[in-house]
């Protein structure tokens, strides 16, 4: 299993859901030259025209500042991990499991696959399963940062 693990602290913020919506929250970040790698965004089905967005990292007092005016905050309750590696069959199910028989519980699991490698964003509730969930990571062979 060769996949490679980051560990992003995310920010959070509430969107219109309307055409734009997103567009709008992103562009100050944008403008900043803030290079995110995992921005997760959906409706609010209590909330009717409302959204909310998940997006990080944010470095540095420019992004912050960026973040700010998209009126973005840090959220202290959820981390994300970035897992990359080769895609084939049940690659997704064979991760998620070394987690739960680690006993970490996913908030949020979000992935794609461009060509012959996958990208997945797994959310969690603190840092401390973020933490634990890179060394489940790096014990099975990956390489993962903290």
């Amino acid at each position: 299993m060769a996949f490679t693990a980051n560990k992003v602290e995310m920010w959070t913020g509430e969107i219109n859901d309307r055409i734009g919506g997103l567009a709008a929250v992103l562009e100050p970040l944008a403008e900043a030259g803030v290079d995110l790698e995992v921005v997760v965004a959906r409706r609010q089905p209590g909330m009717p025209g409302k959204g909310v967005v998940f997006l990080g990292p944010i470095k540095g007092a420019k992004g912050e500042q960026a973040a700010a005016k998209a009126g973005l905050k840090k959220t202290p309750d959820l981390t994300a991990l970035r897992v990359d590696g080769p895609n084939k069959p049940g690659e997704c199910q064979r991760l998620t499991k070394l987690l739960a028989d680690a006993g970490i519980n996913l908030r949020g699991l979000a992935a794609t696959v461009v060509g012959n490698k996958f990208t997945i964003s797994l959310g969690f509730d603190s840092d401390a399963d973020a933490t634990k969930a890179v060394q489940v990571l790096q014990g099975a062979g990956s390489k993962a940062k903290s």
